[in-house]
């Protein structure tokens, strides 16, 4: 295990609105407020179509082929992530969320494309202190977090 000492900074509070991209706003707000690095919390709706990403293919292969799940129908959702730049210094959000619809549920991450439905509500706190990066690793085929 790899890490650092950080410190909280600013809290936003978040609403995103019906066909928000979810991992776009929340990048946009960061990049817009100056925010280095985060992490998120969100309830809320998917809507019809939202893609997540729910495992590799063959978990020991490298890079990973993702398996990706198109929700069918609205979802109630919550979701955890964290937010880091990328080597260009742009923030990037790395967050898992279940998605819920009757009596199913699905996993996964969000990065593919989540569109909200009607509304999510969210927490975005700043950490502040901690210069962590995701950098790409050529083995995983991951932006990996570099503390």
């Amino acid at each position: 295990m790899k890490y650092s000492e950080a410190e909280f900074g600013r809290v936003f509070v978040l609403r995103l609105e019906d066909g928000d991209i979810l991992h776009e706003e929340i990048e946009e707000c960061a990049e817009k407020n100056s925010v280095h690095a985060g992490f998120v919390i969100l309830v809320g709706g998917a809507d019809e179509g939202s893609r997540l990403v729910v495992g590799p293919e063959d978990g020991r292969v490298n890079p990973p082929s993702p398996v990706e799940h198109i929700l069918e129908g609205v979802h109630e959702i919550a979701g955890v992530g964290t937010l880091f730049p990328d080597e260009t210094e742009k923030p990037v959000l790395h967050m898992h969320m279940a998605s819920g619809r009757k009596d199913r549920t699905v996993t996964g991450c969000v990065r593919r494309g989540v569109r909200v439905w009607q509304i999510m509500e969210g927490v975005l706190i700043e950490i502040k202190g901690c210069w962590a990066k995701r950098i790409y690793d050529e083995k995983t085929g991951f932006k990996l977090l570099q503390v």
